[in-house]
């Protein structure tokens, strides 16, 4: 009997080392172990340093009206692999980045059903994880439906956490910070009056969501490669502190439709006990596709201005026409009474295109020049815009001809509306008209409930109705900047004319209540680890009341902070967003915005902590020119500004923005600095910098005459 049991015992060792597979990442401070649990259910772990950073975590998807992929599995193979190589992005915050990790896939079995199988795929980074589930083509699984994917996130402690909640349709949430364990208390406060929004009814976050333990461990979850296939938000149990995916589901309630073989999107866990690495990390990008473009020679950055601040502050213009409120796109627009107030005309445009001209910007946007805006909002209204048809104060060629003569591009605006069966229909026409009328980008948007009706902006339907504008623009090379579209997950690599996104409350929400001081220092540990945003920073006049319209409504930042916003917020795209009258006043300041770089050589993040500040430098694509941005919440401090990335052995002219002694976001915001001083690989700027406020450096060569009379540093 005691021979017995030994030998039993000894068979289930024997299959528990069978079925547990570890990998380690290339510099060995991560562990990833996968093993099969009690009933043949797949689970993982991962530590860094010695530390859990996941608990074991089940894996697998439920399926409907078809047996579960959640157990009675087997391990039928295991392979592993190592890479490590570089690549060099379109646009990016680098010239090249490095793709180094170890990878472990497991092919796993259902032998009662039919030897029905699945493969799970973990590359295992220096800076995380990412896994994902992939579907061969077979003959017992060729169509199902996704009921719910049941991945686990099984976190070590009730880390303190940086959140909105969890939504179908939004993402312009403000953020909260507190620990998992207070998120339920604090869900009704942070669910705020958002125009289309789809709160999930159980406790939910989204992601990127940002976390940071007791003991100095920074967490990151997010996914990557989102193609096919519905966006991910995280069910939080208080309690256990335990997260599980939340796939967006589509009109039916289904979340997925899937014909093999496919692969899911990777599930991203970025991971470091130094903040700035998190900021750093490029993992999310590296588990993308490298482009199937054959020519990317016309994807270029851009920096713009546009007809669209007017439209938020002053009651100054309006983007509709007509005073009335019911048309029709087969009416005639002449025939409307015009309001008087439309800011999208011949006159207004040309004034824009002169001051990018004058100040060397590459475009205008012109948000309002199309026929439909009377009642575009709120209606749920199909055929909303046409795309093609403008209001009878824009002269499409005229202004084109115009913009051309002046060295500036006009870009293009599709509001949609939410409408997206009426713009797939008018896509072409919209892209070939812009082809013909020299556009070459486009401002996308999607205020509102999703047409078809019933769908989600995050659904699978939507995201892939976004690849599809994306993959048609390229055919027309036209670059595309979407507003109100899922939140990136690094697909501007395989797509990369859709090189910006907003995607989370920017700029606009400033004369809409206003952003706290500390949002801009949460952003990128969230929203731009996915990828870069179209913040549209730059606004000068801060306090709105200026403009008379009988309000208090203030931007919560100083004058410095936006133009640090240029350096902090990556976009390839970035906008001077404030009426060109408030650059005028500032002409020094100014020059800040128009020297900036948007495209880059490469990045150092110098210090960062969520939520409290974020100091970061950049190399100029293809030049000698360096940038630095600094920005804080609330809370004065002192930025510490390192210039070691200069070649050594020489001087460098350093012209510093900075806030004045008495400045902050509340008061004084407008009050600055500016300094030249004389800097080289050894310097160290200790910069104080004003509650809400920022500080902003550029570096660039200069000759002895430039040079002379200027103080080191």
């Amino acid at each position: 009997m005691l021979r017995r049991l030994t030998l039993i015992l000894l068979l289930c060792t024997f299959t528990f080392l069978v079925n547990a597979q570890v990998i380690t990442s290339p510099d060995k401070n991560f562990t990833l172990k996968f093993e099969l649990a009690d009933g043949g259910v797949p689970t993982y772990q991962l530590t860094y340093k010695k530390k859990p950073v996941i608990k074991e975590s089940k894996l697998g998807l439920e399926l409907k009206d078809a047996p579960s992929m959640m157990n009675v599995f087997t391990v039928s193979k295991t392979e592993q692999n190592s890479v490590n190589n570089t690549w060099e992005p379109i646009l990016g915050e680098q010239k090249t980045i490095r793709n180094n990790y170890n990878e472990l896939l497991v092919t796993l079995n259902q032998k009662d059903q039919k030897d029905r199988h699945i493969r799970i795929r973990f590359r295992l980074f220096n800076d995380g994880l990412g896994f994902r589930y992939e579907f061969p083509e077979q003959k017992e699984l060729n169509y199902f439906i996704i009921k719910e994917e049941n991945t686990e996130f099984n976190l070590a402690g009730d880390h303190k956490i940086w959140w909105i909640p969890g939504d179908y349709d939004t993402n312009e949430y403000a953020y909260t910070t507190s620990k998992i364990s207070e998120i339920p208390g604090l869900m009704k406060k942070a669910t705020i009056d958002v125009h289309a929004q789809w709160p999930i009814k159980t406790t939910a976050v989204q992601t990127p969501s940002m976390m940071k333990s007791s003991d100095g461990i920074y967490i990151n979850i997010h996914e990557a490669a989102l193609i096919n296939y519905p966006a991910m938000n995280l069910n939080v149990d208080p309690k256990t502190f335990k997260f599980s995916s939340h796939l967006t589901p589509d009109a039916m309630g289904n979340k997925g439709y899937i014909q093999t073989d496919f692969n899911t999107p990777w599930r991203t866990i970025v991971v470091s006990d130094d903040a700035t690495d998190i900021l750093e990390s490029k993992l999310i990008l590296n588990l993308n596709e490298p482009t199937k473009y054959k020519d990317v020679s016309w994807i270029k950055p851009v920096k713009y201005i546009g007809v669209w601040w007017e439209y938020f502050v002053a009651g100054k213009s309006t983007w509709a026409y007509g005073t009335e409120t019911n048309v029709k796109l087969t009416d005639d627009f002449s025939k409307l009474t015009p309001n008087g107030r439309h800011g999208a005309t011949n006159e207004n445009v040309k004034k824009h295109i002169d001051f990018a001209a004058k100040h060397g910007f590459d475009a205008v946007l012109v948000e309002g020049w199309n026929i439909g805006w009377e009642d575009w909002f709120g209606n749920w209204k199909e055929e909303v815009f046409d795309f093609v048809t403008p209001y009878p104060d824009f002269d499409v060629k005229e202004l084109n001809a115009y913009a051309k003569s002046k060295g500036v591009r006009i870009m293009m605006h599709h509001e949609t509306s939410a409408s997206a069966t009426n713009y797939e229909r008018r896509l072409k026409d919209a892209f070939e008209f812009m082809q013909e009328n020299g556009y070459n980008s486009v401002k996308t948007g999607y205020v509102g409930k999703i047409i078809p009706r019933g769908e989600h902006h995050d659904s699978q339907w939507m995201v892939n109705h976004y690849i599809h504008v994306a993959e048609t623009a390229a055919d027309y090379k036209i670059m595309v900047n979407s507003h109100e579209a899922v939140r990136p997950t690094g697909v501007h690599r395989t797509y990369p004319n859709w090189f910006s996104q907003e995607s989370a409350r920017g700029t606009e929400f400033e004369a809409m209540g206003g952003l706290a001081p500390e949002h801009a220092t949460i952003l990128p540990f969230t929203r731009l680890m996915g990828g870069p945003m179209d913040y549209t920073p730059g606004i000068f006049q801060t306090d709105l009341s200026y403009y008379n319209t009988g309000g208090n409504q203030r931007v919560n930042t100083t004058l410095v902070k936006q133009l640090a916003y240029y350096v902090t917020m990556y976009s390839p795209l970035q906008m001077a967003a404030d009426l060109p009258e408030n650059y005028e006043r500032f002409p020094d300041a100014f020059q800040f915005i128009k020297d900036v770089a948007v495209d880059w050589d490469n990045t150092w993040v110098q210090e960062a902590e969520p939520g409290d500040y974020v100091t970061i430098a950049r190399k100029a694509k293809g030049k000698n020119e360096w940038y630095v941005g600094g920005i804080t919440d609330e809370n004065a401090r002192t930025a510490t500004v390192r210039f070691d990335y200069l070649p050594k052995g020489k001087n460098y002219i350093a012209t510093i923005y900075a806030d004045a002694k008495d400045a902050s976001w509340n008061k004084n915001p407008q009050k600055y600095t500016i300094r030249k001083v004389l800097v080289n690989s050894k310097s160290v700027l200790k910069q104080p910098i004003a509650p809400g406020g920022g500080v902003a450096v550029s570096i660039k060569e200069g000759s002895k005459q430039d040079m002379k009379g200027l103080k080191k540093l």
